[in-house]
């Protein structure tokens, strides 16, 4: 029993664990030291600091680390909170966490592809028809002008 347990159970978990951690890995490798404290250690950019903050031309919006459609510009809008905000995001592009660091309650946003961190979502606000803000950081995104 001992031995089917590891073969069954262990072992899978071991493999996929493994190849999993390693290949999410090489998606930070090529990031900047900035680039690397907001996307991997969850950082935050400053305020109107951003690249995208004012930008509004005709594309998409991929993650800087592992080049996944994140946000369509059609869903960009201009929230004057200080990052760039979109309304909606592209179909199984991000993940959402419980985020209760400095002492408040939010819902990070990650991309599902790499689980790189993007920034964070918020209801209820009342700035667009949809009423989600997904507030991102510039440094966690690259502009694409061509539409997938």
């Amino acid at each position: 029993m001992s031995r089917l347990f590891s073969l069954f159970i262990i072992f899978p978990l071991y493999l996929f664990g493994q190849a999993t951690d390693v290949k999410s890995e090489r998606f930070f490798d090529e990031l900047n030291d900035e680039e690397y404290r907001v996307i991997v250690k969850k950082g935050t950019e400053r305020a109107f600091s951003g690249a995208y903050v004012n930008f509004f031309e005709k594309g998409l919006y991929l993650c800087k680390a592992c080049n996944n459609p994140l946000f369509s510009s059609e869903s960009k809008f201009r929230s004057n909170c200080g990052w760039p905000s979109f309304d909606d995001e592209i179909p199984n592009s991000l993940i959402r966490l419980e985020d209760n660091s400095f002492g408040m309650k939010r819902i990070e946003i990650c991309c599902a592809n790499c689980k790189g961190h993007l920034g964070h979502v918020f209801e209820g606000e009342g700035l667009t028809e949809k009423d989600l803000r997904h507030c991102v950081n510039s440094i966690s995104i690259i502009f694409s002008p061509k539409e997938y």
